[in-house]
C-alpha cells in the first residue's frame, strides 16, 4: 500500500492559491481562462500550477470539488445558526449565487447529481446531496417542508432557479424572488 506524503506547508500554500485564483479567472473569463494569467496572479511559475494540476480539466475539477465542499460545509453552519426551513432556503441561495458565480460550475454539478461518469464529480454529488438531504429532512421534520420532497429534487428545481436567474439578464438580481416562489410551492400545507 503506498501512502501520500503530506504537502509541504509552502506547496500546501501554493496549492490554496491556485485554486482561489483559478476559482476567480474561471467566474471572470469561463473555463477557457489562461492558466499561465493563473499561475501568474498566484505568484508562482507555470511549472507549479502544472505540479499540483496537470491539465485544465484537473484544475477545474479542483476548483469545483473545493467549491462544492465549502458550499457542503457551509449547509452544516447554517444549520447550526438558523432554523431548518430558513437554513436551507438560505443554503439554497448561496448554492445558486456559486452557480452563477463561477462559470461551469452550473453544468458540472448538474452532471455530478445525475450521471456519475467522474469520480471527482460523483464525490462531489455525494457530498452536496448529503448536505442537501441533512437539510431537507431537517426541515421536513420541523413541518415547514412538504414530507414528498426528496433532497435530489431540490437540488434540481435550484439548477434551475439559477438558469432562470441568468435569463432574466438581471443576474443574481432575481434570485431571491425565483427561491421564494420555488420555497413557497416546496411548503408542507399546514404552513401559512
Amino acid at each position: 500500500m503506498t501512502q501520500v506524503k503530506p504537502m509541504r506547508a509552502d506547496a500546501r500554500r501554493n496549492y490554496e492559491r491556485l485554486l482561489k485564483v483559478a476559482a476567480e479567472a474561471f467566474a471572470e473569463h469561463g473555463e477557457g481562462a489562461s492558466l499561465d494569467d493563473i499561475a501568474k496572479r498566484a505568484g508562482v511559475g507555470s511549472g507549479t500550477l502544472y505540479r499540483h494540476f496537470p491539465t485544465r480539466q484537473a484544475l477545474l475539477e479542483a476548483v469545483y470539488v473545493d467549491t462544492i465542499e465549502a458550499l457542503g460545509d457551509r449547509a452544516d453552519e447554517l444549520a447550526k445558526e438558523l432554523p431548518p426551513g430558513e437554513a436551507l432556503a438560505e443554503w439554497l441561495y448561496e448554492l445558486c449565487i456559486r452557480t452563477i458565480e463561477v462559470r461551469g460550475l452550473k453544468a458540472l454539478l448538474g452532471s455530478a447529481v445525475t450521471d456519475g461518469s467522474n469520480a471527482a464529480l460523483t464525490a462531489c454529488g455525494t457530498h452536496m446531496k448529503g448536505a442537501a438531504e441533512r437539510l431537507v429532512v431537517a426541515a421536513q421534520r420541523e413541518g415547514t417542508l412538504r414530507p414528498d420532497i426528496e433532497s435530489i429534487e431540490v437540488l434540481r428545481l435550484a439548477h434551475g432557479v439559477s438558469q432562470a436567474a441568468e435569463l432574466a439578464s438581471g443576474g443574481t438580481r432575481h434570485l431571491r424572488r425565483y427561491l421564494s416562489l420555488l420555497t413557497e410551492g416546496l411548503r408542507s400545507a399546514g404552513e401559512g
